[in-house]
Parts: C-alpha cells; structure tokens; sequence
C-alpha cells in the first residue's frame, strides 16, 4: 500500500451535490481538500431536480449563481389535479426582497457546473475512487482508498467529511446511529418528453391524485418541468403486481433488501419502459399526453432517518449521509448543500488556525435540529399533504424555500438586539436592494456586496459619519486574525442625504438610497452586524458598542483577540 503521508488538509468522500458543495466552499475558504468517489463518472439521472432560493444565496456567495441560472429553468407552482379535475393551485410567490425563485435542474447538471466550479481552484473529482477505511487520533485521520485499478492508497489528513449517502462508509464506520423507517411504497422515475396539450403554465409542476371513496389517495402521478422543451422528471406509484420491467424490478426489490437494511433511493434495475409510465399517464394525467425520448429511468424506495450526531472527533457526514426523507419539496439536496456550506467555513477557519477546533462542534448543535425538522416536515407532508400543514401560506413558502432556516439557540448566536421583528443573531441575513455607491451608474444588492466575501462581513449603518468612521476602526482593531470585512452602509438621509456616501471613511461605504436596508434591518438607531460566511447573522449591536460586541462574537469562534478598543 502506498503511504503518501499528509497530502491535503480534507478529504471529501462522495461527489454529488453535496460533496462538491463542501469542496466548494472549502476551496473558496482557502482549505485544501481532495474529493473521491467511488463511481466512474457522474450518473446521467435527474434525481434531484429542485433548488431552492437560500441555496442560490449560498451558490450566489461563491460567485457560482450565474451558472445555475442560465442552465436551470424557473418553478413557479404546482397544479394539483384529483379524479381528473383540477382541485389546487399552489402558486410559489415570494415577498419582492428575496432575490432568487425557486428552480429545477437535473442533478446532473448541478453536479456538472458544481464540479466546474471547484475545478477553477484546481481540484479534480477523483472518479473510481473509493474510500475502504479510517481510523482517527488527536492529530489527524488516516485513510484507506483504493482506486478503480486496485491500487491502494494510505491518505493522512486533518480531517474527514463524508457526503458518501444513505449507504454511507463513513456514517458506518464512525457507529452513528441511523433511526427511522421506510415507505411501504416504491415508486417509478423516469425523464421523459410529453408530447401533449396539457397547456400548463410555464414553469409549473403537475400532481394528478386517484382518491378512494374514502379520500385517501390511492394512485399518483408527479410530473416536474426540467430543461427542454416538453421535458419532465416524472414519479409515480409502482402498480401493485405490474408487468414488464418495471414489475421485475418492483420484485426484485421487495426481495432483495440493501445489506444494510437501509431501504431508499433508486434502484440498481433496468427500470421502468415507455409503456410503463404511458400507462400511468393515460390513467391519471387530466388530458392525454404521448411519451417520448427516455432519456432514463429507475424504481425508488423511500425511507426516513437521521443520524444522532453529525461527526465525531476529526469526522463528520453531511447530506444524504446524516439525514434521508421523503423527497417532497425537494427539500433534501438543498439540506445538505447547507450543510456544506456551514461546515466548509468552520473548517476554514480551523484549519487556517484563525479558530479554535471548539468551533467544529457547532456543525452538529446548528445542523441536526435543521436535519430533524426537515425529516419530520416531508414525512408530514408526504402522508398528509401541503393543504393540512399548520403554517400560514407565506410561512409555508419560505420555509419551503429554506428561508426561515436559523440558529438563534446555536451556540454561535449573539445577544438579541433591537426591536420586535427584528433579524437576531442566528437568522438568515436578509438580502436588500438599492445600495448605491460614487462610481457605480446602478443599485446593487446586499448580496452583490457580499459576494466573493469568504469570511465574516461587518455590516455599520448610521448616519453620522464620523461616527461610522469610529465603529470601523474599532471594529477592524478587534477583528485580529480573523479576515474580516468592514462595510458601511449610511442611511438614506445621512450625512448630506446625497445619492452616494463620502469616500472618506476608510472602508466600503454604501448608501441605502431606497430605504430597503432600514426596512428590512429595523435599525434601532445606529446599529451594527455581522454577517456569517453562510449568510446567517452572528451578532446584533449598537454602534457604540462595537469594539465589545466583536470581541464576544470573534471569542465565541475560539480566535485569540487584540484587547478591545473602545470607539
């Protein structure tokens, strides 16, 4: 066996969505990092189809956004047929401030431009590459691999994350336990061409239900606009004894369970045909529709699990690998995509030695009651339906679209501040437009602000601007290590209520032209943030008390700081 000793500070096993996301973001972080993966090339199936708007926040921050947009298509609802009649109409409208909708993508695609992306900072997918073992100490994790011509590696690294799914090596190997169940149902995936005259909406999502006399669904088919004119990502429920090869497949599943017991995703099969799905289609779809151009297909299980803690030591799991569940509202991806996204930047910092490795533990405390509210919700939703979910309308969608996801009882989570309704620590930084500068002819955004920032953003708002220009001493005095960005934003009648803010103040200024920033930020006078690198809020604070505010936020990430310098 080869021993190549320390190559890199972290290794990545698994490269979908979210193993390429965690490179992503460790990569941006200024971290090395090698990714693996035990298949030969990436698999040709839209499995998950659905982004939603936080993680194009998340994608936007690493300067990836642009890419989606231009490959993905827009979701804008769902139209839910039963017995034949349209009997719903979810229309996926969110508040004007959120700057991305919702959108479909096969993941294929995601993984193309996700792969892209990391290999602009010169790492490669390690393809036919598989993790066998590893074993962890004080210092570091040693690693087997063994590559597709059967060589073996012997890998030491600093640490191990494992985004390698349900099946997970790395989940089994660290002893983490995986408690849930199963779906008693399988159902069937295919990506087709619907040649019909449907005349849907665009951009909108077809449900067609078959209700027993008792109101219980009985038969569904779920039909998910992707890329291509007429093209969908269509699931629906295995007949109970069919025919052809979907029913070979159905049985052979039904008597071949996973080693592990852990029953869920596609199956290995040949899949479903043409007339397969036709049939469905004929016997549920509201007017008929002929199908075409398989581009693939398979049989799929569903189960729902989480794991009781997200790492252990120098290891952790992300995705698939710490959480499964019912594929509704395509909520899993995008899960573990944050997960991603909140792990790379600890490990950022940790492996720079701007953090102590104390911070690591937060990965578990902020992500796993993430995890399990989203497990328990998509089983609701999957057995109950959207229709009987306790949230109001709007709040449905913005949990939905991942906007509520917060951490105010993290252990990262400042002291609140400010008024009723106000963002608090712990709470998605909300995006703003109409921020204007001296040179630039346009508005920006907050989030064009913040893009390409890989570490902590401070956020001053006044409209005193020496008073500003104070806070922003204080506040760079006391960041020490740490690579923190310091930006003003002057209020709109601040300082002359000129359209761009004075170059005097020695740091990014910004002028919130159109109020959106006080709108949306309720400053209670002079107010001071911190943005996370994951887009959450670290900390709320007057202005006057920056310097003591800063040194609470930075010493809750374990930095050794500068004494505190009073504005």
């Amino acid at each position: 066996m080869a021993h190549t000793g320390t190559t890199t500070d972290v290794l990545i096993v698994g490269a979908g969505p979210v193993g390429l996301s965690a490179a992503a973001e460790l990569r941006r972080q200024r971290v090395g990092c090698r990714i693996v993966d035990r298949l030969p090339a990436r698999l040709p199936y839209a499995k998950a189809v659905g982004i939603q708007p936080r993680t194009l926040e998340l994608w936007d921050r690493m300067g990836l956004a642009r890419a989606v947009l231009e490959a993905a298509v827009p979701m804008r609802g769902q139209l839910t047929y039963v017995n034949g009649t349209e009997a719903a109409r979810l229309d996926l409208e969110l508040p004007p401030e959120v700057p991305y909708g919702f959108a479909a993508l096969p993941q294929y695609e995601t993984e193309r431009l996700l792969e892209e992306y990391v290999a602009g900072f010169g790492t490669a997918v390690e393809r036919g590459t598989e993790l066998v073992s590893f074993t962890q100490d004080a210092d570091g994790v040693t690693a087997a691999l063994r590559a597709a011509s059967g060589a073996a590696e012997e890998l030491r690294v600093r640490y191990l994350v494992g985004c390698d799914g349900a099946h997970s090596v790395v989940r089994k190997t660290l002893g983490l336990s995986f408690e849930g169940g199963a779906f008693p149902e399988t159902y069937m995936l295919g990506d087709v061409v619907a040649e019909s005259d449907w005349e849907l909406p665009p951009g909108y999502a077809l449900r067609c239900e078959h209700r027993a006399a008792d109101g219980s669904p009985d038969d569904v088919l779920v039909c998910v606009p992707l890329p291509g004119a007429g093209r969908y990502r269509m699931s629906m429920k295995v007949p109970p004894d069919p025919a052809g090869p979907a029913g070979a497949d159905r049985r052979r599943a039904d008597r071949a369970a996973p080693p592990d017991g852990i029953v869920h995703g596609l199956d290995g099969g040949h899949g479903p045909g043409l007339p397969d799905l036709q049939d469905v289609v004929d016997r549920l779809a509201p007017r008929a529709a002929r199908l075409s151009a398989l581009r693939w297909s398979s049989v799929f299980r569903i189960s729902h699990r989480i794991v009781d803690r997200y790492g252990e030591g120098r290891v952790f799991v992300a995705g698939d690998a710490a959480h499964i569940h019912p594929p509704t509202g395509a909520q899993g991806m995008n899960t573990g995509v944050q997960d991603a996204a909140n792990l790379g930047w600890k490990l950022g910092l940790v492996v720079r030695g701007e953090a102590g490795p104390a911070l690591l533990g937060s990965y578990d405390a902020e992500r796993r009651p993430v995890g399990e509210e989203v497990v328990g919700r998509t089983v609701r939703h999957s057995t109950q339906g959207f229709e009987n979910d306790p949230d109001d309308r709007r709040s449905l969608l913005l949990r939905e679209a991942q906007l509520l996801v917060g951490y105010r009882d993290g252990p990262l989570s400042g002291v609140p501040y400010g008024p009723p309704g106000a963002p608090q620590p712990g709470d998605r930084a909300p995006d703003c437009a109409g921020l204007t500068t001296p040179v630039a002819a346009y508005p920006l955004r907050l989030l064009d602000v913040l893009r390409g920032r890989p570490g902590h953003v401070v956020l001053l708002y006044g409209s005193d601007a020496s008073e500003l220009g104070r806070a922003a001493d204080a506040a760079r005095a006391a960041a020490g290590p740490l690579p923190l960005a310091v930006l003003v934003v002057l209020s709109r009648d601040g300082a002359g209520a000129g359209d761009a803010p004075p170059a005097s103040l020695g740091v990014p200024a910004y002028r919130d032209a159109a109020g959106e920033f006080a709108r949306l930020y309720l400053p209670d006078g002079p107010t001071g943030l911190v943005v996370r690198p994951d887009g959450q809020l670290a900390a709320r604070f007057p202005l006057d008390g920056t310097a003591a505010a800063l040194s609470g936020c930075l010493g809750a990430l374990s930095v050794p700081l500068r004494d505190p310098v009073v504005p």
